[in-house]
C-alpha cells in the first residue's frame, strides 16, 4: 500500500434494508402475526381472566375477547399499514379455517369409526 492510498474505515451498514425494501417482508410477517394472533390472545386472555376473577365470571367475560379483532381491522383501514393488515387478516382467517377442518375432521372420526 504507498502512501497515497490511505485506508478509510468502512463503516458496515447494519441489515436495514430487509426491513424496508424486501417485497415478502410485510406479507411474511403479517401472515405469521396473524396466526400467532389467533393462537396466543385467545389463550392469554383466558389465562388472566382466570387468575382475576373465579371461573363463571371469566366464561361470562370471555366473549371481549373479539373486541381485539379491531386490531386488524384497524391495520387495514390505515393506509401505511393497510398492506400488512391484509396479510395479517389472511393469516387469521387461514389458521381459523385450518383449526376447524382438522376439528371437523377429528369429530366425523369419533362418531363414524370410533363410534
Amino acid at each position: 500500500m504507498s502512501t497515497e492510498q490511505k485506508e478509510t474505515p468502512v463503516e458496515e451498514r447494519q441489515p436495514d434494508w430487509w426491513h424496508r425494501d424486501h417485497p415478502t417482508f410485510t406479507a411474511l410477517t403479517g401472515f405469521f402475526t396473524g396466526l400467532a394472533f389467533v393462537i396466543l390472545v385467545p389463550g392469554v386472555f383466558a389465562a388472566i381472566l382466570s387468575a382475576l376473577f373465579d371461573y363463571g365470571r371469566a366464561e361470562d367475560l370471555f366473549p371481549l375477547v373479539l373486541l381485539t379483532l379491531g386490531v386488524p381491522i384497524g391495520l387495514v383501514a390505515a393506509p401505511r399499514t393497510r398492506r400488512f393488515g391484509r396479510y395479517m387478516l389472511i393469516g387469521m382467517s387461514t389458521t381459523l379455517l385450518v383449526v376447524l377442518g382438522v376439528a371437523a375432521l377429528v369429530l366425523w372420526w369419533l362418531v363414524k369409526v370410533e363410534g
